[in-house]
């Protein structure tokens, strides 16, 4: 499918729902909950920009990692799953088994997505950059971070895009 295709429905429930950013590297994969990102078009490729703070346990993956993929679902089966994901660590816990969730293999990467969601991209990482403090134009944009980890940008060329 076009990445762009249902690109609405997906954005809105990443926004408002969730969504699952997954990472392998080596042989260790990690899932955790994202609600920013943007797809777009840059260097004559479609592209998933998805942002991760130093202080996660995914960061030491995916900057060992040449992908990751979003895997996000559009009903609330997914709630609790998403919740754990995204208050608890993959280096303290197991969040597959604590949130009864199944990696599967992706298509065309070597990071796997979340079972049971509805979208699915697959992304190569093409490009990252760490957030400067000193580019920040807008105010409403520092008070995020109130002290917190400016985030790394990743962005990654989506090589597949998929519903269930």
């Amino acid at each position: 499918m076009k990445f762009n295709e249902n690109l609405e429905t997906a954005m809105e429930h990443l926004h408002k729902r969730g969504a699952f950013l997954t990472v392998k590297s080596g042989d260790k994969s990690n899932t955790m909950t994202i609600s920013w990102g943007s797809v777009g078009f840059m260097w004559k490729k479609p592209v998933f920009m998805a942002l991760v703070r130093p202080s996660r346990y995914t960061y030491d993956l995916i900057e060992n990692s040449d992908s990751f993929t979003v895997s996000i679902p559009y009903d609330d089966n997914m709630k609790k799953a998403l919740t754990i994901c995204g208050t608890k660590s993959g280096r303290d816990i197991d969040k597959c088994a604590e949130a009864n969730i199944e990696f599967i293999s992706s298509k065309e990467v070597s990071s796997p997505v979340v079972d049971n969601c509805n979208m699915y991209y697959e992304c190569k990482i093409l490009y990252k950059q760490a957030m400067d403090p000193a580019l920040i134009l807008d105010d409403s944009v520092e008070e995020c971070y109130k002290g917190d980890n400016y985030h790394t940008l990743y962005y990654g060329e989506i090589v597949a895009c998929y519903e269930k």
